[in-house]
């Protein structure tokens, strides 16, 4: 049986079975194994994790946490209540096709973008973010338009385009976090070109350390740690980026309760904009595949996410879920019918019913023909009734069926 508990509660014998946090937060190649030494039970309380998962009946157990169920619960309560507010309505173009076709070809033009900016970066050349601020308006302008489309398009990337799409994925989730927060158009933009930018500190780092294809040593890890005041040293040479900016590219890693990079600032001491980039880094990192690890399901991702105490502002994060839906596009669902889907589009007047693509039938436990189905149709009785892993089903497509030819390398 699986036991949620807090890492103050770790003992020797315990089998660890996962980290309630980001891979990129501790320092272990592996999250299932026996704990032998006070020192490594030192590291994961070190490293910002404020919870584990350990498995009692292969390890030691201890008074207190909670279980899987209870966990699950919990989660999807909090995770309705978040989605229960209706999102405003906004009139899409023509067809899915055509937004996805529109999406793919400026996350295109994007990635060329940023990728020259980082070259500069790395030239030594002083930062102008006026490039910048062009491409976040072409940004927001198909955010606004297309809900969910380039959100969801930005976190299919290849290693070679991952730190550069990552900036443009963040911008995205930046100006719509911000329109949900109800932010002025002026602040919207600010956010996104915050989020553009946030990692510019990356483009200095060593090519060996920042492209490796497997876990950073604890020398390495430093070094990556140091690219948040990197970057901020080359915007603040540059002289044109604005405070917002600078603040954001300096903070995004702080966490509520004082466990973040690079000053352990907590609350209130972090800018509502540094926390906005904080959850949407995050996002964007642990739904996108890596060299070694594979990206987590994005519905999934909201709710590991949601148990990580202390990390993000609840309020923020709330507001974050009503961003991207409690099911985001691309969401592998299992509905009341037996059936699996993936998810194609919200719902803008019920998070809780997203347009899906039905392909597979776990009662014959084998494909059946694509089909579209409104969840929010009034004619629909079919429900939502949670998230699936794709690697249970060994699924290799799930993201061309949802996007198409859009999802192509």
């Amino acid at each position: 049986m699986l036991k949620r508990i807090a890492t103050d509660q770790l003992r020797p014998g315990m089998y660890l079975h996962e980290l309630c946090g980001s891979w990129m937060d501790h320092p272990f190649w592996r999250s299932r194994f026996v704990l032998k030494s006070l020192a490594d039970i030192e590291k994961i309380r070190s490293s910002g994790i404020s919870e584990v998962w350990i498995n009692v009946e292969v390890g030691m157990d201890v008074d207190g946490g909670a279980n899987e169920t209870e966990v699950r619960e919990e989660i999807e309560r909090e995770l309705e209540a978040a989605a229960t507010a209706p999102s405003p309505l906004i009139d899409l173009p023509r067809s899915r096709d055509e937004q996805l076709a529109q999406a793919r070809k400026l996350i295109g033009r994007s990635r060329e973008a940023v990728t020259s900016m980082f070259a500069e970066a790395r030239l030594g050349r002083a930062m102008d973010v006026g490039q910048g601020r062009r491409l976040v308006e072409e940004i927001a302008g198909s955010v606004m338009s297309n809900p969910g489309t380039l959100l969801s398009l930005a976190r299919l990337k290849t290693q070679d385009t991952y730190t550069y799409l990552h900036s443009v994925a963040v911008c995205a989730l930046m100006v719509s976090l911000g329109r949900q927060l109800g932010l002025s158009d002026a602040q919207v933009r600010e956010a996104g070109l915050a989020g553009l930018m946030h990692d510019l500190g990356k483009a200095v780092m060593p090519p060996p350390v920042l492209n490796k294809p497997g876990r950073l040593t604890d020398e390495e890890f430093a070094i990556m740690r140091t690219h948040p005041e990197r970057g901020h040293a080359l915007l603040l040479e540059g002289g044109s980026a604005p405070p917002e900016v600078l603040d954001v590219c300096l903070h995004h890693h702080e966490k509520v309760d004082g466990s973040g990079y690079p000053y352990q600032l907590a609350g209130d001491q972090i800018s509502l904009l540094a926390k906005m980039a904080a959850v949407c880094d995050v996002y964007d990192a642990i739904t996108s595949d890596r060299p070694y690890k594979m990206g987590w399901d994005p519905g999934e991702s909201l709710r590991r996410m949601a148990q990580w105490k202390g990390h993000f502002d609840p309020l923020v994060f709330q507001a974050f879920v009503k961003t991207v839906g409690i099911y985001p596009v691309g969401s592998l669902v299992r509905l009341h019918s037996g059936s699996l889907a993936v998810v194609i589009q919200q719902n803008p007047a019920s998070l809780l019913t997203p347009k899906v693509k039905v392909f597979f039938s776990t009662k014959s436990n084998q494909r059946i023909v694509p089909e579209e189905i409104d969840l929010g149709s009034p004619w629909c009785k079919d429900k939502v009734m949670g998230c699936e892993p794709p690697d249970k089903w060994s699924f290799k497509d799930i993201d061309r069926l949802w996007a198409g030819e859009a999802a192509r390398p």
